[in-house]
């Protein structure tokens, strides 16, 4: 008798105990998704703020204090800030630039990444942390003999200054891919070059298609780095026709700066692209660099 109601004694703590632990596990995961929302809703604040003023009228925006919700939304600033600059035009050479500059690093750094990762060869240790010390030289340094080495090539107002570096590599990208290819199974390169399969072939029929993670994520930062991108359209290119958006929303500030609910609306469909892009394609993105991250 004694026995059992000792044993039922220490069932009860136990489930006491168990309740306990339970109960603070699910104040921890209410605490952190709560947290998570607060940060989040301060992250997205300035992207509201953008939407609500590009659909504000300019006597909207003198009001005091300012509207959170438009009273009349001018969806027409849009269309104003479109006819205002030449945003086709300027829209069409981003594309262009970006897509030339995604091919070209995806390209470039699935082969470099494959020859540190999944070739063996004297020296290749050495020589990766070599290429990833070049992330930390400053960019200004660079500039000058850039654009001395393109004016001689006579390339300047051409998109080859923007486009063709792309083609040579990153350290940056080139590690974010190394750091994944070094997770394909070794077992699994050697039995393919053992069936007499070329290092092309294992890295176009067995690596890339294993990677694409990866080089979703390759292809979103470059994406966002040519779209983004304003030194290099405002060293190399002089002609207004061949201008991107990144210096035709500078130029419709400096001449447009008090009209905020054109500029905002310019803006919006600057970034537009790149929202869409990144939730398109965020599970490859997030996954990509997650993998690349564990080794």
């Amino acid at each position: 008798m004694k026995l059992a109601i000792g044993k039922n004694y220490v069932e009860r703590q136990k489930g006491k105990r168990i309740s306990a632990v339970s109960g603070k596990r699910i104040l921890e995961r209410v605490l952190v998704r709560v947290f998570l929302i607060l940060m989040s809703l301060i992250f997205l604040l300035p992207f509201y703020w953008m939407v609500v003023t590009a659909l504000k009228s300019n006597t909207e925006l003198a009001l005091t204090p300012p509207t959170i919700i438009p009273q009349n939304w001018a969806w027409d600033n849009f269309v104003k800030a479109f006819e205002t600059i030449p945003f086709a035009t300027y829209f069409l050479n981003s594309v262009l630039i970006t897509a030339l500059s995604v091919i070209g690093a995806v390209l470039s750094n699935l082969i470099v990444a494959y020859g540190f990762a999944c070739i063996e060869w004297p020296g290749r240790d050495l020589v990766f942390y070599l290429v990833l010390a070049t992330i930390f030289i400053p960019f200004p340094l660079a500039i000058i003999p850039q654009f001395d080495m393109f004016a001689r090539l006579h390339w300047i107002n051409t998109y080859l200054p923007l486009v063709v570096p792309s083609f040579f590599g990153s350290a940056f990208y080139t590690f974010l891919l190394r750091q994944f290819l070094l997770q394909v199974p070794r077992d699994l390169l050697d039995a393919a070059r053992m069936d007499g399969a070329s290092e092309w072939r294992i890295m176009w029929q067995i690596v890339a298609p294993m990677a694409r993670p990866a080089i979703a994520a390759v292809a979103i930062f470059a994406t966002i780095s040519a779209w983004n991108d304003f030194m290099g359209p405002l060293i190399y290119l002089q002609d207004d026709t061949l201008q991107t958006l990144s210096i035709g929303l500078q130029a419709f500030r400096s001449t447009h700066d008090i009209q905020f609910n054109l500029l905002m609306a310019a803006s919006i469909m600057v970034i537009l692209p790149l929202v869409i892009l990144f939730f398109a394609f965020q599970r490859f993105f997030i996954h990509g660099v997650t993998l690349g991250s564990m080794r």
